[in-house]
């Protein structure tokens, strides 16, 4: 590994928004991917950024959301990811979804085609301590088992871990139409947007017993699974009451069946998966149940019944840090300075979160590079309460992965009523109010960067 130079472990989200970020500053960047020389246990493309598991990136709404505000922040900051984005992106109402082929080809062709990065085939297996070679950990939360053991070797063993599940994919000429219909819920975006699938009530507890009764992928002894509640595998739902899916991913609200005067019991969505609408993504669906079972379960759901499926769900380990025991306010290893982390295996969760940190690393390690003093995106901002997320000491033996939320933000400050009380904004109002005020903050931000 080179010194004066980024070097980067991982061409995932992170890490290859991580390269971008660098490389636009002038900066030269190694960027290493082990793939297509070794593959982790969800990947099968070749290319970089590859998305494994939804195709969502989820609300795209900057003006009361506050992915969706991210998603802004990050496209005023010249992100990779988000131009890649808007470039492959497919109907998904208020969300956010990508081809994820396209993706993953846009994001690869970007970064081969730059002067400032060095693309090396190559499997990391030892990281630099000599204080002075900056390298940035985007590895992911599949990071390979010899990387793993050196990071546990920096960090004293101080790590967690939980398991991730996959939803599978069906092709869209297999579902019958005669049961399913298009339509998004409360008819928000366009009509197609979503199939729906509709279960009675009978359907309904059918179903769920036989994902109760189903046989799934077995854990090692050794292995505690610890699932992160925003990724759940649909039988573990299940797990948690016979009446858990409906007021969860089969939901049958805002939706009106066209083929029946009789209300759903519950409805299981399908969202386009890829530009020409081939796919669909069974939205919510995660599972570990066996190959077998999960088609013979699943096409139980009407218009379901003779599906074709292109990708059948799976599970797989998910690892990542302490970040606020081990990491600085810039990511850097506080042990080590010179080796940062970035992406999921930070404890960031979600694909526009990992992608957020590692623009952050990006830039943080191209400043430090080229010993300059890394200004911190303020507070107020997504990105800015997504790090403080990986640095706040409070609570450390009990750091959880978290998707960016408002609950991250710092607190609005209260408004005069005319009778000259004090109240707090709740509601559209309060995120409104948080989205409004994080953009304001953020135009300074980029400013200072002259990066506008």
């Amino acid at each position: 590994m080179e010194k004066n130079t980024v070097n980067i472990i991982g061409a995932g989200l992170a890490g290859s928004e991580a390269a971008w970020q660098s490389a636009i500053r002038g900066v030269k960047v190694n960027l290493y991917e082990m793939k297509p020389l070794k593959f982790s246990p969800a990947h099968k493309s070749k290319n970089f950024a590859e998305l494994v598991c939804s195709n969502s990136l989820r609300s795209d709404d900057y003006e009361h959301n506050a992915v969706g505000l991210l998603h802004e922040e990050m496209r005023r900051t010249g992100s990779l990811i988000m131009k890649a984005a808007e470039q492959t992106k497919v109907p998904a109402g208020g969300a956010l979804a990508v081809d994820r082929d396209a993706f993953a080809a846009f994001v690869t062709e970007k970064l081969r085609k730059h002067e400032n990065i060095n693309i090396i085939s190559e499997e990391i297996t030892t990281l630099p301590t000599d204080g002075k070679t900056i390298t940035i950990v985007a590895s992911g939360p599949l990071t390979s088992e010899a990387l793993a053991v050196e990071i546990l070797k920096l960090i004293d063993g101080k790590t967690m871990s939980f398991y991730d599940a996959i939803a599978p994919v069906v092709y869209t000429e297999s579902i019958d139409f005669s049961k399913a219909w298009y339509q998004s819920r409360y008819d928000k975006g366009d009509s197609h947007d979503y199939i729906n699938c509709p279960l009675n009530k009978e359907q309904y507890y059918q179903f769920v017993d036989a994902l109760l009764q189903a046989e799934k992928v077995e854990f090692h002894d050794f292995e505690e699974p610890q699932y992160f509640d925003g990724c759940l595998p649909i039988e573990v739902m299940a797990e948690r009451g016979r009446d858990t899916l409906m007021f969860g991913p089969m939901k049958p609200v805002g939706l009106t069946n066209p083929h029946s005067h009789e209300k759903p019991y519950a409805v299981v969505q399908l969202r386009q998966d890829n530009k020409e609408d081939t796919l669909r993504n069974i939205v919510g669906f995660q599972t570990k149940l066996k190959y077998g079972e999960q088609q013979r379960i699943f096409k139980m759901i009407p218009g379901l019944e003779n599906a074709e499926f292109a990708r059948l769900g799976g599970i797989h380990k998910n690892t990542f840090i302490k970040s606020p025991l081990l990491l600085d306010e810039f990511l850097r290893l506080k042990k080590y300075p010179n080796i940062m982390f970035a992406g999921q295996i930070t404890g960031c969760e979600g694909y526009v979160e990992s992608a957020a940190v590692g623009l952050a690393a990006g830039y943080f390690a191209a400043m430090l590079v080229q010993r300059r003093e890394p200004i911190l995106p303020p507070r107020t901002t997504a990105l800015g309460s997504m790090l403080a997320h990986l640095s706040d000491t409070t609570d450390t033996a009990h750091y959880q992965p978290m998707n960016i939320n408002f609950g991250l933000f710092p607190d609005l400050p209260l408004l005069t009523t005319p009778k000259g009380k004090l109240r707090k904004l709740k509601g559209m109002e309060r995120k409104e109010a948080y989205c409004q005020r994080a953009l304001a903050d953020l135009t300074g931000w980029l400013d200072c960067l002259k990066i506008v």
